[in-house]
């Protein structure tokens, strides 16, 4: 393990791209590394490596091919795994009233049926002494049902994140997705309480997968919705499964930006979002992972499998996430990325304490 760590940070000494990255309830840590700076684009979703894309599907997606694959089994360095966080960083009266003004704004073109839902986001700036890599560790020791990353290119910059939220999984022509929403707060020893704004919201983006999908995949089946915690925070969860027909890229540009980190109608969320956020998302709620990965499934060797010579499969898989509980390392510290979804019923002081709530999955890393 700490050579896999001592490669990596050779690759970053060298300014070279790599990404890192541990798949939720796992132990095997990958990495993909690149031997130049050149930027690869994701044209048609038929290639294959690690695909970072934006918020805005008018930007290009970029691609680190996985050429040179590295693994390692991670064990925490840590006597004590578990994360506080005692201090909150201090917000600005300024920061406060922006972003609520941001949500009261939502509200009121809700309510003129401009729009359905919007999700509203914000970026909290903060210094670090750590250096990424360690960042990336104390994501692992912390969050052990999340997707764990750092993505580096010198031509883009790096990221890093843990994000509860799958936007797609595939297996050959097999697809699952889900349709997160709802967000609160965990405490020890007790199961959350949904309210009917949750349920709606969570409801919403239920509704847009199936409503997209439908004409795109057969065998559509939806499951009922559950509670899944997510480090500190409660989500309420609902898992969709179907079979594709070669037509990955449809899908993903059917599906994102999804309801979930953009808006109902879609279109018109995303408008009224670049129009009034008043910074750029860049790659915060676009979605990140593999992509067409090659994996080898070992059948047992009976003798008529060995006759067949049919004891290994290979099948093409995608696991992607959308790029939640996410921040961008910057010239002068972190930038971490939070939001939350704006309904008829939202309450502006609430959804400014859910972005101080989403904000402690980063910030317990950053700051302790």
């Amino acid at each position: 393990m700490k050579h896999f760590f001592e490669q990596l940070q050779t690759q970053l000494d060298l300014t070279k791209p790599f990404v890192v990255y541990r798949k939720p309830k796992e132990t095997k840590v990958n990495a993909i590394l690149q031997a130049d700076a050149v930027l690869h684009y994701v044209k048609d979703y038929q290639e294959s490596g690690f695909v970072f894309a934006p918020f805005n599907s008018k930007d290009a997606s970029i691609l680190i091919p996985n050429t040179t694959v590295l693994t390692t089994t991670y064990t925490s360095e840590e006597q004590n795994a578990s994360s506080s966080l005692d201090s909150v960083v201090a917000s600005t009266v300024t920061a406060k009233e922006n972003h609520i003004n941001l949500v009261k704004k939502g509200i009121a073109a809700i309510i003129k049926a401009q729009l359905q839902k919007v999700v509203l986001s914000r970026t909290i700036e903060v210094a670090t002494a750590k250096a990424p890599l360690d960042l990336f560790k104390q994501l692992l020791d912390v969050y052990d049902t999340a997707f764990c990353y750092l993505w580096y290119h010198p031509k883009v910059g790096m990221w890093l994140g843990a994000t509860p939220e799958v936007l797609l999984k595939t297996e050959n022509q097999r697809l699952e997705t889900s349709s997160l929403a709802g967000t609160q707060v965990y405490k020890e020893g007790q199961e959350p309480i949904w309210g009917e704004k949750e349920y709606n919201e969570q409801d919403v983006v239920t509704l847009f997968i199936k409503k997209e999908l439908e004409d795109k995949v057969t065998n559509l089946k939806v499951t009922n919705v559950e509670s899944v915690r997510a480090g500190k925070l409660w989500h309420l969860r609902t898992k969709i499964t179907g079979v594709m027909q070669n037509n990955l890229k449809d899908i993903l540009v059917a599906l994102h930006p999804t309801p979930a980190t953009c808006g109902l109608p879609k279109q018109t969320a995303k408008e009224f979002i670049l129009a009034n956020e008043n910074y750029n998302r860049s790659y915060y709620t676009g979605f990140l992972g593999e992509l067409n990965f090659s994996k080898e499934l070992h059948r047992a060797k009976t003798r008529r499998n060995i006759e067949n010579r049919a004891y290994t499969a290979i099948k093409k898989v995608s696991n992607i996430y959308v790029n939640l509980r996410c921040a961008e390392v910057t010239n002068t510290g972190i930038k971490v990325y939070v939001g939350g979804g704006i309904t008829k019923g939202s309450n502006p002081e609430k959804e400014w304490e859910e972005t101080v709530a989403k904000s402690g999955t980063m910030l317990r890393i950053i700051l302790k």
